[in-house]
């Protein structure tokens, strides 16, 4: 059991295991809420304004890679976007379910979009750290703001810190992030926790992409205040991000040690 005395946010997100049935992303939202998660995320692009749709090797996944490898990315992006006629839906039942609904934007019309549902914060992921027009934005609307780091340089991050800071905005949360699918425990290196807190006096949490709740746990024990899983209803069910998801029964272990 951990003995952090903060409350933890803990996210469920959906990313693409609805496979494509808002149906299923429905089924996705009420087992978050019935595993104890706090927050609900999801993610607000279509394959247009990610890439473009081109079949040469800068626009593919490379070979190599364990889940997509040599997948075109326009492809991939068509298969795992949330459409957008399914948000007010699904951000209705989240709140209806005493979740808070949120969403990572990844282009400016994705922010005017969920600013017109009036979403209570957002999520900047951790290739879009670099884009500081668009956190810019969303630091903008003074709402809460969790940036993931997986993909950053040191210098980036402080670089993106005083972004949100002049634009007036003091509710950030960092979250340390290792960006692979499935993450190696080893590859944690959860004393950045530790180091992302002092260093720049904010909020710290986890993006969580490895199998279990251990890295989970640990992190929480070192003081992080929000910790972000990717949630489906069984890993055998597939999809993009199905491999290293956790089930409900694992996230509701995660919620009852982490608390």
């Amino acid at each position: 059991m951990a003995t952090n005395s903060k409350r933890i946010n803990f996210i469920a997100e959906v990313s693409a295991n609805h496979l494509g049935s808002l149906d299923r992303a429905k089924d996705i939202v009420l087992a978050a809420a019935k595993a104890g998660a706090t927050s609900v995320k999801f993610q607000t692009y279509t394959a247009d304004t990610m890439t473009l749709d081109l079949d040469l090797p800068e626009f593919k996944v490379s070979d190599e890679h364990t889940l997509w490898g040599g997948r075109r990315l326009y492809s991939l992006y068509e298969e795992a976007h949330t459409p957008w006629e399914w948000h007010k839906e699904l951000f209705d039942l989240s709140r209806s379910l005493g979740l808070t609904p949120f969403s990572s934007p990844f282009d400016l019309t994705a922010v005017a979009f969920l600013e017109s549902l009036d979403a209570p914060m957002y999520k900047i992921a951790s290739l879009e750290t670099g884009d500081h027009r668009l956190i810019r934005a969303v630091a903008e609307t003074g709402k809460p703001l969790v940036i993931s780091t997986g993909a950053t340089e040191w210098n980036e991050i402080g670089e993106l810190v005083e972004v949100v800071a002049k634009a007036g905005n003091s509710d950030l949360t960092l979250l340390v992030c290792t960006s692979s699918y499935p993450s190696d425990p080893a590859d944690s290196h959860l004393r950045r926790i530790e180091t992302l807190r002092n260093t720049f006096g904010v909020k710290v949490g986890l993006s969580d992409h490895t199998l279990g709740i251990g890295v989970s746990i640990g992190a929480i024990a070192l003081g992080a205040t929000a910790i972000e899983k990717h949630l489906t209803l069984r890993r055998s069910d597939g999809g993009a991000d199905g491999a290293f998801s956790m089930e409900p029964e694992e996230f509701a272990t995660l919620v009852r040690e982490g608390t």
